[in-house]
């Protein structure tokens, strides 16, 4: 997966949902909830806001990192563990819409970074 590629939802019909307000699950467990996503061309995300799991922080998330989307239990499945989110860059309310911000997450998430995960 190329840096690109991980600002891109896997299944484009992702990108026609709101999936403001759903449940966001990692491979181990419960992390939070959707604040904001994006369908952005090369550029989608989700920001979730973690609530207790990590002192009430948001995180931001590729798109290429989330594996599904259940619209009738209105969860967000992601291909990472709470650990590997957890590892990411610190979210930045005032830069997460700035290209270098965003290349610092694609390289945590992308190939060789703390956060990589290669699909089955």
């Amino acid at each position: 997966m190329s840096t690109s590629e991980i600002w891109t939802y896997r299944d484009t019909a992702i990108g026609t949902t709101d999936l403001t307000g759903y449940e966001v699950e990692a491979i181990d467990g419960g992390i939070g909830k959707v604040d904001e996503a994006t369908n952005e061309v090369g550029g989608s995300y989700i920001v979730v806001d973690t609530g207790p799991w990590i002192f009430g922080k948001k995180v931001l998330l590729p798109a290429g990192v989330v594996d599904r989307v259940d619209t009738e239990e209105e969860k967000v499945y992601v291909n990472r563990s709470k650990d590997e989110i957890k590892s990411a860059p610190e979210f930045d309310e005032s830069r997460y819409t700035e290209s270098d911000y965003r290349d610092e997450i694609g390289t945590h998430y992308g190939p060789g970074g703390v956060g990589y995960r290669e699909y089955p």
